[in-house]
């Protein structure tokens, strides 16, 4: 991570960067890529499987699943008729506190409501 922040990019390409990290390094991590993307007007590209550390201070959302995608913000991409349909399996988003679940159900029939209401349960 120093070595990534030495030079004071402009484009900062982040792999995995919270991966086998506890919660407080996850967040000191994020703080420090945070204040380099303020400071130095930088942008940031972050990959990750677990969005919940960072889901605060995202703007959009690259999601790729099943050599299939969709961009858009947090509230856009990440709700549960959306990633049911991007997985062509029952997907639910739920949400606790703060946080989100991503949970596939794959012994349950997919369902695609082209009605616009989002089904599953939210805590």
């Amino acid at each position: 991570m120093g070595q990534a922040l030495a030079d004071e990019p402009t484009l900062l390409l982040c792999d995995e960067p919270l991966s086998n990290l506890d919660l407080a390094n996850q967040l000191a991590v994020t703080d420090i890529i945070d204040r380099q993307r303020r400071e130095r007007e930088a942008a940031v590209l972050f990959v990750t499987h677990d969005i919940n550390p960072i889901l605060g201070r995202v703007d959009r959302i690259l999601y790729i699943a099943g050599g299939r995608f969709l961009l858009g913000t947090p509230d856009e991409v990440l709700q549960t008729r959306v990633l049911t349909d991007l997985y062509g399996t029952p997907v639910f988003v739920l949400r606790a506190g703060d946080r989100l679940v991503v949970v596939g159900v794959p012994d349950a029939e997919p369902h695609h409501d082209h009605g616009g209401h989002e089904h599953g349960g939210a805590a």
